[in-house]
């Protein structure tokens, strides 16, 4: 399985997963081109995009959806509550209410708690190798931690420095304490507390996710993680896709 962010953030996020049989997006939050430009610079075809699963329909992470379904027709995955929402954006959809296999790729989700109509995180499984992406949520209950423990990668939230954000004086208050909130965002000092938990001796690969370009800086957030070793540690960026990092 190999596995590139194209991009992470407020103003847009979209992830791509291959595996032997597949081609796979998470969201599709920045505009057709730049979806395509990315694509292209890995060496992939946009038109082999079999797939597009969906974490929330904020539009930070469904922007460019309509458009890249309309020219590359993939299947698109979500729930029920989000396919009532998006229903005018989609032609073929499955609804996701279980484990849903695809050729070699079996995928299974967990809710989040985000202040949108739905929203998910998802556990990709390929050959005995698990990613996990998880953002825009304002905690991981016990159960859900537990079922993300021990896996190979992790793209993880890690959106704001408590401080910057409560010193932002361009934020109101009402935005500060929505991000803050249950149904918010993890912040830099959650997301560590979160990963001490569940990365074990599989974990090779963290990328850490959804940072704020305001509220947050990525030195500070890899800086947090600093006493976690021997895991390669990244950031993913708004503009800039990483690496396609195979497990």
């Amino acid at each position: 399985m190999k596995i590139s962010i194209l991009a992470s953030g407020s103003k847009g996020n979209c992830t791509y997963i291959e595996t032997n049989s597949t081609k796979t997006l998470i969201d599709v939050g920045m505009s057709n081109l730049y979806i395509e430009k990315k694509l292209i610079s890995l060496g992939i075809n946009p038109n082999d995009i079999n797939n597009v699963f969906i974490t929330h329909p904020h539009v930070d992470h469904i922007a460019g959806l309509k458009v890249f379904i309309k020219k590359h027709n993939p299947t698109v995955y979500l729930t029920e509550k989000m396919y009532q929402e998006l229903k005018s954006n989609i032609r073929k959809y499955v609804i996701i209410e279980d484990k849903i296999i695809i050729d070699d790729l079996i995928i299974d989700y967990f809710k989040t708690s985000h202040d949108a109509i739905d929203s998910v995180g998802y556990i990709f499984k390929n050959n005995d190798k698990e990613f996990v992406y998880v953002t825009d949520t304002g905690y991981i209950s016990s159960k859900n931690l537990k079922k993300i423990t021990n896996k190979d990668f992790y793209a993880f939230e890690s959106n704001h420095d408590v401080n910057l954000l409560m010193n932002n004086p361009h934020y109101p208050y009402q935005i500060k304490q929505r991000i803050l909130g249950d149904k918010g965002h993890l912040s830099n000092n959650q997301c560590r507390e979160y990963l001490k938990k569940i990365i074990g001796d599989r974990t090779k690969y963290v990328i850490l996710a959804h940072l704020s370009e305001q509220n947050n800086d990525k030195e500070l957030a890899l800086n947090n993680l600093k006493d976690i070793k021997n895991i390669k540690i990244m950031i993913a960026m708004q503009n800039e896709n990483t690496e396609l990092i195979e497990i």
